[in-house]
């Protein structure tokens, strides 16, 4: 064994006896011999101890009033005892009814066939206590053995490795410097030739250029044959103020080649500043976007501008809001209570998958599919602050993957756009969607930029964004909309001037209503009376009325409306309330709240 310390060994051998360290040291087949010499004279003891007595027993018997011997109790076990206690009985005073059984023995007494019984039963307790202290000596140097074994085999195995990985790496080594030998022969061998091929290029050029030169001379010296030296001049100076056809005016070849003959970088650019700076947030009203940043960037605020230009267009804008409740959300329709939430993401998607199948199923083509959406007031818009936290407290996970697939890819083009407002541009913090690949990356996004203040460490706007539209991948920085305070309140918002949408002409609405409603028959024979309401919207007006309701707010009705045991949306039952105001029965006197007229 392999002691830590001379105390630790002088410890371990204190407690081990003369016996076990004689047996320790002992080879395998010795030790063997020795356990089972010892099993062997343990069972051995253990087996005659078992059987025979180790004591002389006295049978006797009770005289019974009868004059008849009882020698058992009532369970058949006869009267015994040893002569001791026999002896002691008798002397203690012993019935007379009690006499030796004379069938048993001399005289009752029975002699003892084992009288060495404890010695052989201490005999085999010891032989099996010797073998057990003699195996556990062995199991314990067997459980060291096997450690070193371990030990031994994971380094060979280590050794084995590294002698492999080192074989791999001259390999490699090898063949990385061939290549670098190869590559550099090849670069030699194409500087070689590219060093020829440039010598016989300019050869060539300046063999050019000199038999052009004789040329020139030759023709010169023609043209000025029998000229004198000055006439020579004057010929040159009269080629050089010589007009060409191939110049204007007064030019000559001489003012061509003036270096004061240049524009200047005095003059004014072609360009002029843009002074629209924001304008570019036009396009996050008629199209789904993220706005995503660290903290104190500006998301929010964007956001509540982007709202603002969403209800001037004419949208029916719908805000989701986990942080904050109404009051920070005048004028539009807002939600805050998860439970909210995540009812008005399922209308959304129930909506979408509803207009997608009505479209496909119809015969108008997109542009006048979207002017009857805006026609018929179903312009909305979803705006979705907080998004990052809507997969931790939405349970539904497959509605959030579903809705944030068809909001993100089929939005658009159904007139129900949705902005989110994130801290990050991942698909995990866009309501934990998998799939699409790249799905994120592909849409417009801005990325609102922030700083921390150096004195109070506290994140501000810098006014700075960048911008990714729609199916680029290029990042365009831009200004942020400028503004002094937060905006709450977006009653006062001004309606669009004109419909974003053409309007339809009549005689595209009737077309429209013969394919879509009419089935074939004649638009006329279908058109409802004065003031006439529809069956679900006149049921709607007599719930009301019943009720003695005064007002009545869209929101109030989305979870207990009922006709025939069948609920109907908000954006159903807002449909009903045209009808009503539209049949004079009521008045709009706020975003999704009307007030009936008093008959």
């Amino acid at each position: 064994m392999n002691y830590l310390t001379e105390k630790h060994k002088q410890l371990s051998e204190s407690q081990q006896s003369g016996l076990m360290k004689w047996f320790g040291q002992l080879p395998m087949d010795k030790k063997a011999v020795a356990i089972g010499l010892s099993l062997t004279v343990g069972i051995s003891s253990a087996a005659m101890a078992w059987k025979g007595t180790s004591s002389d027993r006295i049978y006797f018997c009770l005289k019974t009033p009868q004059k008849t011997l009882t020698c058992s109790d009532k369970n058949g076990r006869p009267f015994r005892m040893t002569p001791f206690y026999w002896s002691q009985w008798k002397s203690e005073g012993m019935p007379r009814q009690v006499v030796r059984n004379p069938a048993m023995g001399v005289n009752g007494l029975v002699k003892a066939t084992n009288p060495y019984k404890p010695f052989w039963g201490f005999g085999g307790f010891l032989g099996f206590a010797l073998a057990g202290w003699m195996l556990r000596h062995c199991q314990n140097e067997e459980k060291q053995r096997a450690v070193f074994e371990d030990i031994a085999q994971k380094r060979d195995a280590a050794k084995a490795e590294m002698a492999a990985r080192s074989e791999l790496l001259e390999s490699y080594r090898d063949v990385a410097i061939a290549e670098v030998q190869l590559q550099a022969d090849l670069d030699l061998i194409a500087n070689d030739r590219t060093v020829d091929i440039t010598k016989a290029e300019i050869y060539a050029h300046t063999e050019i250029e000199v038999t052009q030169m004789e040329a020139t001379d030759a023709i010169f010296e023609a043209q000025t044959a029998g000229m004198t030296e000055q006439q020579k001049a004057e010929y040159i100076k009269q080629l050089r103020e010589m007009k060409t056809p191939y110049l204007q005016g007064s030019q000559t070849l001489q003012g061509t080649i003036d270096p004061n003959d240049k524009v200047t970088g005095s003059e004014a650019g072609a360009i002029a500043p843009q002074d629209n700076k924001t304008a570019w947030v036009q396009n996050l009203v008629k199209q789904t976007a993220l706005i995503w940043g660290n903290q104190g960037g500006g998301k929010s605020w964007l956001a509540r501008y982007v709202i603002q230009l969403k209800k001037q267009a004419g949208y029916r804008v719908i805000v989701l809001d986990p942080d904050s409740n109404r009051s920070e959300w005048r004028g539009v329709e807002s939600y805050h209570s998860w439970d909210d939430i995540e009812q008005q993401i399922r209308d959304y998607v129930e909506e979408l998958e509803s207009r997608l199948k009505t479209f496909n199923n119809s015969s108008l083509s997109e542009s006048q599919w979207r002017q009857k959406l805006w026609a018929s007031g179903k312009a909305l818009s979803l705006i979705c602050e907080e998004a990052t936290t809507y997969g931790d407290f939405i349970k539904d996970a497959e509605l959030l993957d579903k809705f944030g697939k068809l909001a993100l890819t089929k939005s658009r083009k159904q007139e129900m756009p949705i902005t989110v407002v994130a801290h990050n541009n991942t698909q995990t913090c866009l309501f934990g969607i998998k799939g699409l690949h790249n799905l994120v990356s592909k849409m417009l996004q801005v990325e609102c930029l922030a700083e921390v203040d150096s004195v109070t460490l506290q994140p501000s706007s810098t006014g700075k964004a960048k911008v990714k539209l729609d199916s680029s991948n290029e990042w365009l920085d831009v200004n942020l909309p400028k503004m002094t305070a937060k905006i709450s309140d977006f009653s006062d918002a001004l309606p669009a001037e004109s419909n974003p949408n053409p309007p339809i002409d009549k005689a595209t609405l009737e077309r429209i209503y013969e394919l879509e409603f009419n089935l074939g028959n004649k638009a006329g024979d279908t058109q409802s009376e004065p003031n006439k309401l529809s069956p679900q919207a006149q049921k709607l007006y007599e719930y009301l009325t019943r009720t003695e309701r005064i007002e009545a707010d869209v929101r109030e009705f989305k979870g207990n409306f009922k006709v025939n045991g069948e609920r109907f949306s908000v954006e159903q039952i807002k449909g009903w309330m045209y009808e009503i105001v539209g049949a004079g029965l009521a008045d709009w006197i706020a975003e999704g709240v009307i007030k009936l007229n008093q008959i």
